[in-house]
């Protein structure tokens, strides 16, 4: 079982994130290249969990109400 991946760690530069092992940037024992892999909050920023290939589901408290218009009578409605 792997580890589970931090999503904001204190100091991400000091860690390699190439694998589960999490091994310090100066002593990589997976022979994952010769640079450290970067966290992705040091790509993307601290918001990097809020936002790319997994948004938000429609449904979440932070996501606006949906409008309709009933084009029969022009009512609008809100979706929830």
């Amino acid at each position: 079982m792997s580890k589970r991946f931090p999503a904001n760690p204190a100091h991400p530069e000091r860690i390699c994130w190439g694998c589960d092992r999490y091994c310090p940037v100066d002593s990589r024992a997976c022979g994952n290249g010769s640079v450290a892999t970067p966290h992705p909050s040091e790509l993307f920023g601290k918001d990097w969990e809020s936002w790319g290939t997994n948004p938000q589901p429609s449904g979440s408290p932070d996501a606006p109400p949906v409008e309709s218009q009933d084009s029969a009578t022009g009512a609008k409605h809100i979706l929830e």
